[in-house]
């Protein structure tokens, strides 16, 4: 099930279950997890993409194996909000995977979250290699903390 807001998918997720955050690119899926409680993300892998079957075989792997409630997928919005063919390519992706799971999905505004993700590992002196074999999925740990963030929001002014 596709939740077009965070309201939505604030109510379809299942109480005490964590989420995944999810960079979806080109080369590269990159995945963040949250804690149980929806208060921290932690970048957890990146996936090489190969095939939608491939790559989504991978996906549920790591979503069954952490029992994760819900998706979060980084939406790659132009700077002036408009989405082009890259959310079109990722917008197909969330509808090809509702297909093989009932797992509530949404979309999680990802502009600046890649310079994001490269200042913090700039400032914490990685090597260029290693911000190239991590940047994805701290990436995805980026889109995932804001979407948690904003579910923290949303229950405190409940």
């Amino acid at each position: 099930m596709i939740c077009e807001t965070i309201e939505e998918f604030a109510a379809a997720l299942p109480p005490m279950r964590a989420l995944a955050g999810l960079d979806f690119g080109e080369k590269t899926i990159g995945v963040a997890v949250s804690d149980s409680f929806l208060s921290v993300a932690t970048p957890l892998e990146t996936i090489r993409r190969k095939k939608f079957g491939v790559d989504a075989a991978a996906l549920l792997a790591i979503l069954e194996k952490r029992s994760i409630g819900g998706i979060v997928l980084g939406l790659p919005r132009n700077m002036d909000g408009t989405e082009g063919p890259r959310c079109q390519k990722t917008r197909a992706f969330a509808r090809n995977l509702t297909g093989l799971t009932d797992l509530p999905i949404t979309y999680w505004d990802e502009r600046l979250s890649t310079v994001a993700a490269e200042r913090a590992l700039l400032e914490a002196d990685t090597t260029r290699k290693r911000r190239s074999e991590v940047i994805d999925h701290v990436a995805a740990g980026y889109i995932l903390q804001g979407a948690l963030d904003r579910l923290a929001h949303l229950k405190r002014s409940v």
